[in-house]
């Protein structure tokens, strides 16, 4: 039996800038909120911006998903606590790039941790609970790199990678619950891992910093980067009640990347 609320609880990780806070913007219009992610103060100010939209619900958690017996701990909690956790939107991710041999442990520890470890967690913590109601959403922020892989990208890419296959195993686990489990795959995207990536290139080529941005537009075919909102609306509505029957899927959000 179905029972979804009026405004189910969403969790959003990495909520505080970037993609995370324009989800946080776009599932506000019909979820309660809970913002989590690693600086307080950041959180507070994603929050000020929440509500100054008219956003309300909105509740904080301060939390490095790099940490394995914090993340425990927070699951653990919300998966007694009320109301229950509805919508998951498992979106925090660092993006290290390296060349092959210059990737050590601690790298490549750090990406499977926090991009793939986090959200296994957090979901083997949740689904439960969503499918004892008979409603729930879990939308897992992966990357092009899972469906294709970049140059210098190896712990990023084999984390994203895994939370595609992770998103395809729980789908097909829960398919008969109510539950749904999808993953959405942007390509580049113009937030702060965008502009570290430019950093990086420019550092390392001598290029401009204009010059830098615009080899990362050419991967898209439409030319320029993916804007936040553009990720987040496709999160929206993967959590509605209209997306009853897409379930399993890597919605690529690219410009045509990974087609052409």
């Amino acid at each position: 039996m179905r029972a979804r609320v009026e405004r189910p609880l969403a969790l959003i990780t990495g909520a505080s800038r970037g993609i995370g806070l324009a989800i946080a913007a776009a599932l506000g219009r019909r979820c309660d909120l809970l913002l989590v992610g690693r600086v307080a103060s950041s959180l507070a100010e994603a929050e000020k911006t929440l509500r100054s939209g008219g956003t309300t619900g909105v509740s904080t958690q301060v939390l490095d998903l790099g940490d394995a017996a914090a993340v425990q701990q927070l699951a653990d909690r919300l998966a007694r606590a009320e109301p229950p956790v509805q919508v998951l939107v498992n979106n925090a991710g660092i993006a290290p790039s390296a060349p092959l041999t210059g990737t050590d442990d601690a790298a490549w520890a750090s990406a499977l941790a926090v991009n793939l470890t986090a959200p296994f967690v957090l979901t083997r913590a949740l689904a439960p609970r969503m499918a004892k109601t008979g409603w729930g959403r879990i939308v897992n922020v992966a990357s092009t790199s899972a469906l294709k892989g970049y140059r210098y990208t190896a712990a990023y890419s084999a984390s994203k990678g895994g939370l595609l296959a992770l998103t395809r195993a729980v789908a097909a686990e829960l398919a008969r619950t109510g539950v749904t489990v999808n993953a959405v795959c942007p390509g580049f995207t113009d937030t702060d891992i965008a502009a570290d990536a430019v950093r990086n290139i420019s550092e390392k080529t001598g290029r401009s910093a204009q010059e830098a941005r615009a080899s990362l537009e050419r991967f898209s075919p439409i030319g320029r980067l993916i804007e936040p909102t553009e990720v987040a609306e496709l999160v929206a509505y993967l959590c509605s009640d209209a997306a009853e029957a897409i379930t399993g899927q890597a919605l690529a959000i690219d410009g045509g990347e990974t087609v052409t």
